[in-house]
C-alpha cells in the first residue's frame, strides 16, 4: 500500500446526509478538509442514484483540491461514474472481487468486516484495508446490533495485516484505545460531521491518534 494512503487512513471521514450541525454535506467536508482530513467516504442509503451522483461528483471535485482521497459507500456504479478514487463495501454489497475487476488494480477498496474469517475474506479477494464495524454503541449503524468492544477490535488486528479502521462510537475520548489495540486509523461521522466546530474536533482527533 501506498504511504500516502496509510497516512491518510488515519482519520477517515464518513458523511451523513442528516448529521451535519445545519451546515450541509459540502461546506462541513470543506472545512474538514482543510483542516488536515485527507480520507473521505460519500455515504447515503437514501438519497436516489441521481443525487448520490450529483453530491459524488462535487465532494470528488473538492476533494482532489484538496489532495485528498475520495470513495463512496457501497454504490460501485456511482464510484466509476464519478470517477472516485474508490468504494467501500459492506457483507452484503458486490463482492470483493468483483469490485477489483471492475474497478482496477489502482481503485482503493476497503471491506466492513466484523469477524476473522470475513476479514481474511476481503484480504484474500483485494481489499486494502478493513474496517471493523460498530466497535462502540451508536446511532449512525442501526443495522448492526451488538459492539464489536475493544477485545474483537485487537483480535482483527493481530490476525489480519491489512491496515484495520475503527468505526461505530469513535470520539477524541475512545481514540487511544482502538489505536493501541492495532487499529492503523479511525473512521467518524457524528463526532466530527455533527460537531458545532468540525474544524477543532479535527485537531482533537489528530491529537488523539498521536497519543
Amino acid at each position: 500500500m501506498k504511504p500516502e494512503l496509510c497516512e491518510a487512513l488515519k482519520l477517515y471521514l464518513v458523511t451523513d446526509p442528516v448529521l451535519h450541525g445545519g451546515r450541509g454535506v459540502l461546506p462541513t467536508c470543506e472545512e474538514v478538509l482543510a483542516a488536515g482530513i485527507k480520507f473521505i467516504q460519500l455515504r447515503d442509503k437514501t438519497a436516489s442514484t441521481a443525487a448520490l451522483f450529483k453530491v459524488a461528483l462535487e465532494l470528488g471535485n473538492l476533494c482532489r483540491r484538496y489532495s485528498s482521497y475520495f470513495v463512496v459507500n457501497d454504490r460501485i456504479d456511482v464510484a466509476m461514474a464519478a470517477g472516485a478514487d474508490g468504494v467501500h463495501l459492506g457483507q452484503s454489497d458486490m463482492p470483493v472481487i468483483q469490485a477489483r475487476r471492475l474497478m482496477g488494480p489502482e481503485a482503493v477498496i476497503g471491506v466492513s468486516v466484523r469477524t476473522v474469517e470475513e476479514a481474511f475474506d476481503a484480504m484474500k479477494n483485494g481489499a486494502d484495508y478493513i474496517a471493523a464495524n460498530l466497535v462502540f454503541p451508536t446511532e449512525t449503524k442501526k443495522d448492526v446490533k451488538e459492539p464489536l468492544g475493544i477485545q474483537m477490535v485487537q483480535k482483527l488486528s493481530e490476525a489480519c495485516p491489512l491496515p484495520l479502521i475503527a468505526i461505530g462510537g469513535i470520539n477524541p475520548g475512545n481514540t487511544p484505545l482502538v489505536m493501541k489495540a492495532g487499529c492503523s486509523g479511525v473512521a467518524v461521522v457524528t463526532a466530527i460531521m455533527n460537531a458545532d466546530s468540525p474544524c477543532l474536533e479535527v485537531e482533537k482527533f489528530f491529537r488523539a491518534i498521536n497519543t
